[in-house]
This record gives structure tokens, C-alpha cells and sequence, in this order.
């Protein structure tokens, strides 16, 4: 039986879901500097998403966040454009469809809150997640947009949601 949700963050999330992030971005040999990581929003992720246009949603089996992701406007940037961000799951919630799932409400979001673009940044060597990206219709684009302060990441993409 499935007991996997996918929900919106609660403030007591905080703690676990940087808890989550970081061990993941650890454990796949992500640098700790330019990179999701080193992000002062990580440990404070229900108040950063908690404004227009935003969400952030968390993948919870059986009481446990074994996944999040999260859409806002892409920083720096003018354009209808939004990022997808901070997507991530552990080891024993991959391979389960649930990043397809997690990706089908990030992009709804992104599509109800009426944005035209989808952007992302991801590292060279996480191949299986680029290859969900572009079952989703991302296609990859030749330099970053805007500015995330993840200059570590040199793999961007860009959908069109409309």
C-alpha cells in the first residue's frame, strides 16, 4: 500500500527538510560552497516560500520527508520566468515514480500561478534526474539565467509551461 503524500511545508518542516537537502547534496559529492548547501534560506524553508507565487511541497512517507521541491520567480531576473528549486529525494525514494509525481505538482503550481517559464540548475553528474527533466519537457539551454548564486551548477534547463 502507498502512504507516500506529497504536501505543502509546515513550519516544523524546517528543520528536517535542511536536515534532508544537505545529506543528499553530501552524499551525490555536491560542493558545499555555490550550491544549494551553502543557501541561509535552507534552514528556514516554510518562511521563504511563504509569499506570492511561491510553494514549496514535501514528499512524506509514513511520517517521514523522504523528498521536497519548490517553485518561485527566478532570482534576478525580469521575465515570467520561475525556477524550479531545491528538488530532491532520497536514495530509497528513487526509482518509485515519485519524482515524476513530485515534478507534476511543482509544474501545476507553477502553471496555476500563471508563469510562462520553467527554469533549473543541476550538476553534470546527476544524470538520472536530467533524464526526468526531460521526460517533463525541459530542454537544455546553453548559459545560466538570471542569478541564484549557484555558480557551482553548471547544467541549466528551461521549460515552457503554457
Amino acid at each position: 500500500m502507498e502512504t507516500v503524500i506529497i504536501r505543502e511545508i509546515q513550519k516544523g518542516d524546517n528543520a528536517e527538510v535542511a536536515r534532508v537537502v544537505r545529506k543528499i547534496l553530501v552524499e551525490m559529492g555536491v560542493p558545499k560552497v555555490g550550491t544549494a548547501y551553502a543557501d541561509a534560506a535552507l534552514d528556514r524553508m516554510y518562511e521563504t516560500y511563504d509569499r506570492p507565487r511561491a510553494t514549496y511541497v514535501v514528499v512524506e512517507d509514513q511520517g517521514r520527508i523522504i523528498g521536497c521541491a519548490g517553485i518561485a520567480q527566478l532570482d534576478n531576473y525580469d521575465g515570467n520566468v520561475c525556477e524550479l528549486q531545491k528538488m530532491y529525494l532520497v536514495g530509497e525514494a528513487r526509482g518509485r515514480g515519485l519524482g515524476a509525481r513530485l515534478m507534476e505538482v511543482c509544474l501545476e503550481r507553477a502553471k496555476d500561478f500563471g508563469f510562462e517559464h520553467c527554469y533549473l540548475e543541476t550538476m553534470p553528474y546527476m544524470t538520472e534526474a536530467q533524464k526526468l527533466y526531460q521526460r517533463v519537457g525541459f530542454e537544455y539551454i546553453d548559459a545560466p539565467m538570471g542569478d541564484t548564486g549557484h555558480y557551482s551548477c553548471p547544467v541549466w534547463m528551461l521549460k515552457s509551461i503554457q
